[in-house]
């Protein structure tokens, strides 16, 4: 069974193992991803995956990172802690991921996101062109436009 929760300082060694293991996540640094909302999913007494994201307005959310290890990709770790910080917070939510990380973009396509724009070079090791993602607010929430054309 899956448990999703907020990242501790105990969760730090877990997290940059997952990081090492998974070489096309970004390479953020991991002692500051506490400063961050940071969301694990164990699994038993293992940590599978994290998930890290920040407010970048007050109705606008950025991904910063997400990475499963590899012994536990292709079981719903990465869709659990997407929905468990898109369920958190309302806003709309971006993210940048390699363009050849073809399974990732299909998850993110799944939970609503689409594609924004494109960043040249911006990933390296290899470098790589990154992908700008967008997913609405509205997507699992019950939105109506007003006359203005805001969504509410």
């Amino acid at each position: 069974m899956t448990t999703i929760r907020r990242a501790t300082a105990d969760d730090l060694p877990a997290i940059a193992e997952i990081q090492r293991a998974s070489p096309e996540a970004a390479r953020w640094s991991v002692l500051e991803y506490l400063d961050h909302d940071c969301w694990v999913a164990a699994v038993g007494d293992r940590l599978a995956g994290y998930l890290v994201c920040r407010a970048v307005a007050a109705d606008q959310r950025e991904v910063l990172n997400i990475a499963v290890h590899p012994e536990f990709r292709r079981g719903g770790i990465a869709r659990a802690l997407l929905e468990a910080e898109c369920d958190s917070n309302l806003g709309d939510y971006f993210l940048e991921v390699r363009a050849s990380n073809t399974a990732a973009r299909a998850l993110y396509t799944v939970m609503g996101f689409t594609e924004a724009g494109l960043r040249p070079s911006y990933y390296e090791n290899p470098p790589e062109s990154g992908i700008v993602m967008k997913r609405s607010s509205c997507y699992r929430h019950n939105c109506q436009e007003t006359a203005s054309g805001r969504q509410v």
